[in-house]
């Protein structure tokens, strides 16, 4: 990477960077491509090389963007994106050797802002972490293409108006009370405490119109969100 791309890449900027792939040759190679802070912006802050791994580290050093392969040890890149929902701020780009359909569809649905293969260069890929720290969204050419025909599929479901009545925290501890986690255990995953959890799940149950976890349980399911 030339110093001029460097430049345009991050003028000025930083970024901080957890790097989640199962080989560590390339955490190696991209910490050394882009990782050199004072020329591209980027501070790699953590690895992992596996799905408990990278949940640990993402919730300790709350990055701005976290480099993501598809396939991971202990559930690949979806069970990343569905355990660190919720710490806040942080903003996921998939980085995967992987340009199958199922698998961008997947993460992208997981929650990750972007995808983009290994094929990318240091220069695209510094800019590419910003734009994403930004907001926006990132796709290796083409890719965009399998998220576009899947969200105007036919059989996208309609606005769920109730669902929208509820912050995404709400929606949050809805989901993991749906899948029978205890409100301690849900205080943990998203870092919160159990009294913040049975505010939550009283919000819910009140906007919801519903009296208890059990009926909270079924209307979640029907709706294919556990």
């Amino acid at each position: 990477m030339t110093d001029a791309a460097a430049q345009e890449a991050a003028p000025g900027r930083r970024a901080r960077v957890v790097l989640v792939d199962d080989h560590r040759m390339f955490r190696t190679g991209v910490r050394a491509e882009i990782g050199r802070t004072e020329e591209t912006g980027i501070d790699v802050v953590g690895e992992a090389d596996d799905v408990e791994s990278a949940v640990r580290v993402v919730a300790e050093t709350r990055p701005d963007v976290v480099l993501l392969d598809v396939h991971l040890p202990g559930g690949g890149g979806v069970e990343v994106l569905r355990r660190s929902a919720g710490v806040e701020g942080v903003r996921f780009l998939a980085l995967s050797v992987s340009d199958a359909a199922e698998d961008v569809i997947g993460v992208i649905r997981g929650g990750a802002r972007g995808y983009v293969t290994k094929t990318i260069t240091g220069t695209d890929l510094v800019n590419a972490v910003f734009r994403i720290a930004d907001g926006d969204a990132v796709f290796s050419p083409r890719l965009a293409g399998f998220v576009l025909d899947a969200f105007a599929a036919t059989d996208t479901p309609p606005v769920d108006e109730d669902l929208d009545r509820l912050t995404q925290r709400e929606r949050e501890v809805l989901r993991l009370i749906a899948r029978g986690y205890a409100y301690k255990e849900i205080a943990k995953q998203l870092f919160i405490s159990v009294k913040t959890v049975e505010s939550h799940v009283s919000a819910v149950l009140r906007k919801l119109q519903l009296s208890n976890r059990h009926e909270l349980t079924r209307w979640a399911t029907a709706r294919r969100l556990v």
